[in-house]
């Protein structure tokens, strides 16, 4: 399949597809090399081809997606690199889409931003029964990653995230909310969320923070643009490339992301949850994202010992432990500690309604609640004698592999 990669209204390179894995075949030619994705090399005018379909795949549902064997198994579809096919790549984290070779489609009548989608994707991703022959893949899901079941919605006109939590406690959903009103005690730039039910289980819902004229890049595209020297630790890299790229000073966002994930010991930080946000048009770089995708943190798939013993905590992107990867940060002066000490009856008072009482016990609630004030307790008293920054350009103890959860069950478990 012959096509034009499109970002927004601009040609960016010819491509072909392959019909049956989705794959890109060749790159013809590079039209507007400014406008490739962040992170591909172009040499001599020559774009590289694996770079571009590491890309291109990342923009495709994860394998390990809830549901998503059955899914297209149910579609009859061989991968989900095919149902990006099925949507021209079309997404609502940025501008890119693929236009047919000889296709009249335009931006504007073919982008989730301003037009309506199907819920068809949606309906069978969660579970439902396709509708038969007038099937409608047009639908932003096709290019959601992650790993939990997740889906867009349209709700009073806005784009609107809806996702759900993992086996036994469903937590995630609840988590997000939590960690929103904690961001709200202490000002961070972040994404709303709230919580939902449906057939019994709860969902977080959020808005879309990216419009059609602006776009996220994530992390890992942001370390990509420069090749890291062996002696410079993952943060002081990324903080390097966002320098090199021109970006508003980073690094009060990064201290604020870093101690909100102390908190609520974040466990899947990973650098596809976190990134920067730029003009699509005129690729002017806008700063870092708000804050967004916090639900895997207190102690989501752990019993109650485990959470009051605070042991096993993964920690990303940058440090393997949240007590290494809080020495980067520059500055402790803008925590309001008297805003945090309700954190505890917040954690409380989300997970405490009828409905959530039926995944997560009083004594599960209460460890989770402890436990969290444990950790403001102990950020309160590392503020103290770390007035002054830490030097960050240290490896050790860096973050090797920096892959989302998988919260397929395990055997055995």
């Amino acid at each position: 399949m012959k096509c034009t990669l499109m970002h927004k209204r601009i040609a960016v390179a010819e491509i072909e597809l392959d019909d049956v894995s989705g794959y890109i075949q060749k790159i013809s030619s590079v039209t507007a090399p400014e406008h490739l994705p962040v992170g591909i090399t172009l040499r001599k005018g020559v774009c590289d081809r694996k770079e571009l379909n590491d890309w291109w795949t990342d923009r495709s549902i994860p394998a390990s997606r809830s549901g998503i064997r059955e899914a297209l198994e149910t579609l009859n579809i061989a991968s989900t690199k095919m149902l990006l096919v099925r949507c021209f790549g079309l997404s609502l984290s940025d501008q890119y889409w693929i236009k047919p070779e000889n296709s009249e489609l335009t931006w504007d009548a073919v982008n989730f931003f301003d037009n309506p989608f199907s819920d068809d994707m949606g309906d069978v991703l969660f579970g439902q029964p396709p509708k038969g022959a007038d099937f409608d893949f047009s639908s932003p899901d096709n290019t959601s990653d992650g790993c939990l079941k997740k889906r867009w919605k349209i709700i009073d006109g806005k784009r609107a995230l809806i996702k759900g939590g993992s086996n036994p406690f469903r937590q995630q959903p609840f988590n997000e909310m939590i960690a929103s009103q904690v961001m709200d005690r202490l000002g961070i730039d972040h994404v709303p969320y709230s919580v939902i039910w449906s057939d019994g289980a709860p969902y977080s819902v959020c808005e879309d923070f990216v419009t059609a004229d602006t776009e996220l890049v994530s992390a890992w595209r942001i370390l990509h643009t420069q090749k890291q020297d062996n002696s410079t630790s993952r943060y002081q890299h990324f903080v390097n490339c966002c320098k090199a790229l021109g970006t508003p000073d980073i690094v009060p966002a990064l201290d604020r992301m870093i101690v909100l994930d102390f908190i609520i010991a974040n466990e899947d930080r990973h650098l596809n949850n976190f990134g920067l946000l730029r003009s699509a048009e005129t690729l002017e770089w806008i700063g870092m994202a708000p804050v967004f995708d916090s639900g895997s943190s207190l102690g989501y798939d752990k019993v109650a010992a485990q959470i009051r013993a605070g042991r096993d905590i993964t920690c990303k992107p940058f440090k393997k432990h949240h007590a290494e990867q809080l020495k980067l940060v520059s500055s402790f002066e803008w925590i309001d500690f008297d805003r945090l000490r309700d954190v505890g009856e917040i954690i409380t008072d989300v997970l405490s309604t009828e409905q959530a009482k039926e995944l997560i016990d009083e004594n599960r609630i209460s460890a989770i609640a402890e436990a969290a004030e444990r950790r403001i307790q102990s950020l309160e008293a590392f503020a103290m004698v770390h007035d002054s920054p830490v030097p960050t350009d240290s490896t050790e103890d860096d973050v090797e592999v920096d892959v989302a959860e998988d919260y397929t069950p395990k055997m055995g478990m």
